[in-house]
């Protein structure tokens, strides 16, 4: 398993007017979590892109238990579960200032290969950053 941590503050153009996160925001939060476990893993999202892969998302569910609301810090767990085949899951628990987990959501991304629009498995240069970041 890999688990990684980001914070992000909730922005005043991000609510709606009960000053709760507008739902839409939240596919935004999960993008930055997953940019940043793959820095923390030592790869940038633009490095993968640059070795001709592309990660478009193929599924994606989240279930609110509670309201982010304007101004509160939220810490975003970002988690890979299952080492990728041609998929890979990232599953997120957002808490909120309180440590209230407030959010749980999942996203499938698949690989595509940039050149030829084709899925394919994941690459290796990915593969060996993931397995010599998996702790079991």
């Amino acid at each position: 398993m890999i688990h990684t941590t980001t914070s992000i503050r909730v922005r005043y153009a991000e609510t709606d007017p009960m000053k709760y996160v507008y739902y839409g925001h939240y596919a935004t939060y999960f993008e930055v979590a997953r940019v940043e476990l793959f820095r923390t893993l030592g790869m940038s999202y633009d490095e993968i892109e640059n070795g001709g892969t592309w990660l478009p998302v193929s599924e994606y569910s989240i279930k609110y238990l509670k309201p982010a609301l304007y101004d509160e810090i939220l810490e975003i767990h970002t988690f890979i579960k299952k080492i990728p085949g041609a998929r890979i899951e990232f599953e997120y628990e957002i808490y909120n200032s309180s440590k209230q987990k407030i959010t749980e959501a999942k996203t499938t991304l698949f690989f595509l290969d940039a050149k030829t629009n084709k899925v394919v498995k994941c690459p290796e240069f990915l593969m060996q950053i993931i397995e010599k970041n998996w702790q079991h």
